[in-house]
């Protein structure tokens, strides 16, 4: 019980408009507000991938300690999700078009699924990235199509979520954690905010 009676004198922040991730932090059981970063999603051409996540989530971070940086006892926590497959890199998708073409790549092939996530205090910093595998199953078009017509997934890194509909008839098996996929490997978290507010 030590990490949340220690906790509880911290002011969390999540630096992320992303309702999933609110849900996953909720889950944990941890009180904290929300603060919707400002930031440009752009990155370094040359940027490996397992670094591109945490070099975003660190951006996110920044726009909040600097917006708070009066505030004592602060705690932010932020996080970004890449989709790659082939060494390409999924962002969210610009229109249905588009939406549609990154799922039917994904189709019948596995892809890398990365969650970059920066935790920083008033005096300490910890950043990590989680890697899960995705193995989708052949995709008809119909599917597709159906999948992107009612849960329009624009504002979601390959176009899909791993708990909506897509996820239950499509992918065939992961390896790594679940919870990454959705956009925070909480128990990653769990972990990292121990040692970060209790040592």
């Amino acid at each position: 019980m030590i990490l949340f009676e220690k906790i509880k004198l911290k002011d969390i922040v999540l630096a992320s408009r992303s309702p999933r991730r609110k849900q996953l932090l909720s889950s944990l059981g941890i009180d904290f507000r929300i603060i919707e970063p400002v930031v440009s999603e752009d990155y370094p051409p040359d940027m490996e991938k397992e670094k591109i996540a945490v070099y975003l989530a660190e951006k996110k971070a920044n726009y909040v300690l600097q917006r708070e940086k009066e505030q004592k006892n602060l705690v932010v926590i932020a996080s970004d999700t890449i989709v790659c497959i082939d060494d390409q890199i999924l962002n969210k998708p610009a229109d249905r078009a588009e939406a549609v073409d990154m799922i039917r790549s994904l189709s019948d092939k596995m892809h890398y699924v990365i969650t970059g996530v920066f935790i920083a205090s008033n005096d300490k910093r910890r950043s990590f990235y989680s890697e899960t595998m995705v193995y989708f199953t052949k995709l008809q078009d119909e599917e597709i199509e159906y999948y992107v017509d009612h849960y329009k997934p624009y504002d979601k890194a390959g176009s899909y979520g791993i708990q909506e509909w897509i996820g239950y008839i499509g992918i065939e098996r992961i390896e790594g954690s679940y919870f990454n996929v959705m956009g925070l490997p909480v128990q990653r978290l769990y972990s990292e905010l121990k040692q970060l507010i209790i040592d």
